[in-house]
C-alpha cells in the first residue's frame, strides 16, 4: 500500500504519518528527514539541499525523485510506505506513478490536510524536535514532560533552523504555488481524502490518524 501525505508545512503530516505507520505497519518515508540528515552530516547531497531548504525553496525534482526511488527499494518498504513530503510537484507525482507502474504498484490513497494559515505559523515556531529519535513536540500543543528533554529517549530537543516566521511564509508561498496543483491531480484520480486539522474545531492530527488507520485495516 502506498499512501501520500499532502498539506502545507505545519498541518501535521508527520504526526499523522507516524501514527499510521505504527498502526498499519509500513514505514513513514520523510524526504525532509532524509535531507536534514544529509545536511547535518554535511554530505554533498546535504550541501546541495541546504542551498534550497534554507531559503524555503524546494529541492530540484531530479534530486528528490532519486532519493525516494532508492528508499522504496529498501526491504522495509516492500509491503508499502507512507510518503511524507513527496511528491511536492505534479512532475514528481508523474515520476512516482511511472516508478510504481514498473513494479505493478500504484498510489492507493492521498491524505490532504488543511489548516488555517495563522495556526500553521504558530505551530511551526513552537515546534521542537529530538536530536536523536526525531520525536516531534510542540511547546503549546504537545510539550515534553521536562522542558527541552525528549520523553522517549532523554536527549535534547531543538528548534529546526528553518522553523522561523520568515522561512515559514516563504515555504507556504512555495507550497501554494507549486504543490497545491497536486490536489487537482489526485482528485481527478479519485483517491484524494481531504481532512481539516484545526484547534478551532478540536480536530488534531492524531484524531485523523486513528480514524484512517481503522478504515485502512478493513
Amino acid at each position: 500500500m502506498i499512501i501520500i501525505m499532502l498539506g502545507a508545512p505545519g498541518t501535521g503530516k508527520g504526526t499523522v504519518a507516524s501514527i499510521l505507520s505504527e498502526k498499519i505497519n509500513i514505514p513513514q518515508i520523510s524526504t525532509g528527514d532524509i535531507f536534514r540528515k544529509h545536511i547535518k552530516e554535511q554530505t554533498e547531497l546535504g550541501q546541495l539541499a541546504n542551498k534550497y531548504i534554507s531559503k524555503g525553496q524546494l529541492v530540484p525534482d531530479e534530486v528528490t525523485v532519486k532519493i525516494v526511488q532508492d528508499r522504496l527499494k529498501e526491504e522495509d518498504a516492500k509491503q508499502g510506505a507512507i510518503l511524507d513530503g513527496f511528491p511536492r510537484t505534479v512532475k514528481q507525482a508523474e515520476e512516482l506513478d511511472k516508478m510504481l507502474r514498473e513494479k505493478n504498484e500504484k498510489v492507493n490513497i492521498v491524505i490532504n490536510l488543511t489548516t488555517p494559515e495563522e495556526e500553521i505559523i504558530e505551530r511551526i515556531v513552537n515546534r521542537r524536535v529530538c536530536v536523536n529519535c526525531k520525536t516531534v513536540y510542540n511547546l503549546k500543543l504537545k510539550p515534553s514532560k521536562q522542558e527541552g528533554i525528549c520523553d522517549v529517549c532523554g536527549n535534547e530537543l531543538i528548534q529546526r533552523e528553518d522553523d522561523n516566521v520568515e522561512t515559514i511564509k516563504s515555504r507556504l508561498k512555495t507550497y501554494f504555488e507549486q504543490t497545491s496543483p497536486l490536489i487537482n491531480y489526485y482528485e481527478q484520480k479519485g483517491i484524494l481524502n481531504t481532512e481539516e486539522v484545526s484547534e478551532k474545531i478540536n480536530r488534531l492530527g492524531k484524531d485523523i490518524a486513528i480514524e484512517l488507520a481503522g478504515k485502512l485495516k478493513k
